[in-house]
């Protein structure tokens, strides 16, 4: 054990006894403070993709390259509801993994369909395949960039206390993908294609910065009482 993590460790040991001596309502404050303070920097290191040891996250898998399409496009999908399937007319598109994205001349604008929802492809008239429609690029988008934007967001990041402990965790249907991705685990990237294993990454963790900040916190406390 390092000099550094054993007087670390016997701070810890002085706080809890200062925690103990005190009324219910003055450890709730103090829990409160340190929930919002490991909250902050828990979204701050999801946001500069690393884990708690400093370790920047696994890289994605390199997905295939976009398959472009300048020429129209006809097939049959399902609506909403119970109602007829639509015919969509599709001028300038990409198919990227599951989703085949491209101007829909109906709609006159852009639009994503899931290629395997597809119920029949449609032939294309001479007078179709001339049809005015607006361009798509492959361009990069912050999705590609950067993993787990929305995951850090106030609504899915939660924190909380009581006298007796202070918690930060994640709420709602984002657990499950917290999950996978905190403990490695294997999953459908889409809804009935195969598992896949995902690299592990540490969403929340306890680092030693982690601790010795909550140990700052708590001495501040009782030095500016």
């Amino acid at each position: 054990m390092s000099n550094d993590l054993k007087a670390l460790e016997d701070l810890e040991a002085i706080c809890s006894g200062l925690l103990r001596d005190l009324s219910p309502p003055g450890r709730r404050k103090i829990m409160r403070v340190v929930a919002r303070d490991v909250k902050r920097s828990q979204a701050a290191r999801i946001k500069a993709q690393k884990n708690p040891d400093g370790r920047a996250f696994a890289r994605r898998k390199p997905r295939p390259a976009p398959s472009m399409g300048q020429y129209t496009v006809h097939f049959l999908y399902p609506t909403h509801g119970t109602g007829e399937p639509r015919a969509v007319m599709m001028k300038s598109w990409k198919r990227d993994g599951p989703m085949l994205t491209g101007f829909d001349i109906e709609a006159g604008d852009i639009r994503s369909f899931f290629w395997d929802k597809i119920i029949k492809w449609l032939g294309v008239s001479p007078a179709d395949q001339n049809k005015g429609g607006g361009k798509i690029r492959n361009r990069p988008t912050l999705k590609d960039k950067a993993m787990f934007r929305k995951l850090r967001l106030p609504r899915n990041l939660k924190s909380g206390a009581n006298d007796r402990e202070a918690w930060i965790g994640f709420i709602g249907d984002v657990v499950r993908i917290v999950r996978v991705h905190q403990e490695g685990l294997v999953d459908e990237p889409a809804k009935g294609q195969a598992g896949v294993t995902y690299a592990m990454r540490e969403l929340l963790g306890w680092s030693l910065a982690d601790r010795d900040r909550m140990v700052a916190l708590v001495l501040q406390h009782f030095d500016d009482s």
